[in-house]
């Protein structure tokens, strides 16, 4: 992805380093790799922002993984032959950065992000060296693409879901893009003139640019400050609402 001149300029000029930072990507689309994906193609303006602030990017399809549906840590044990999760689990725990991507489908994010968001709320239980809940200390965002309306419909779901699971929200979380009402082109379509659906869009660039930023500046301070204070929040110091007869009594 080739950034514009004034989203090169702004990591040309930044003063911090962020080199430490590392930022997962799931593209939630519905289409198989090497399938083209709108969704990754505004992704990878994001990404491209990241990298050229030494970030280390990596960008997944769920779609291309065994995911079993369910709402705990290994779907093995509950009657599933294989379950991918666990080990994309670990990529997910190494990230200080989680941006979730998805197109709009009959005005809702897709549902492979659904069943990330699913799979997530199985290790919400997890706890951190500190009796806080695993995923605090990280940071969240979305991307959202499609031709109908629904970004911000989709981003408060994503986003509300990351924050309950204990992800960091910053300000300007969130960007997407959107064509014209009904079938049509979609972002980093071709143009009959040769330009790229999208990439012409300030609007869409702006907020982008806004998101990515925001979730470096954000990350950055919670690494350098050890992440969220442990207290008043520590799960290990409460017992509510857990059913200890129930099968899987950590339920948040």
């Amino acid at each position: 992805m080739t950034l514009s001149d004034k989203q090169k300029r702004l990591c040309d000029a930044s003063p911090y380093d962020y080199g430490d930072l590392s930022a997962l990507f799931l593209n939630c689309t519905l289409k198989p790799s090497p399938h083209p994906s709108h969704t990754r193609t505004l992704i990878d303006v994001s990404a491209a922002i990241m990298e050229e602030n030494d970030v280390d990017v990596e960008i997944v399809r769920p779609v291309d993984l065994d995911l079993a549906p369910g709402v705990y840590g290994n779907m093995t044990d509950h009657g599933f032959e294989t379950d991918d999760w666990p080990a994309l689990y670990e990529t997910v725990l190494e990230a200080d950065i989680l941006v979730l991507g998805s197109p709009i489908w009959l005005g809702e994010k897709s549902s492979v992000c659904q069943q990330v968001i699913e799979r997530l709320y199985a290790n919400s239980s997890d706890l951190n060296d500190r009796g806080q809940y695993a995923y605090y200390g990280r940071v969240g965002g979305c991307l959202i693409t499609g031709n109908e309306d629904g970004i911000k419909h989709c981003s408060m779901g994503i986003l509300y879901a990351l924050q309950h699971l204990g992800y960091t929200i910053p300000p300007q979380a969130d960007a997407g893009w959107i064509g014209e009402a009904g079938p049509g082109l979609s972002y980093g379509d071709e143009r009959d003139d040769g330009s790229r659906v999208g990439f012409d869009n300030e609007f869409t660039q702006r907020n982008t640019t806004f998101m990515t930023w925001n979730l470096m500046h954000t990350a950055y301070r919670l690494k350098e400050s050890g992440g969220v204070p442990a207290h008043g929040n520590q799960r290990s110091e409460w017992e509510a609402g857990c059913r200890f007869d129930h099968p899987n009594p950590e339920h948040r």
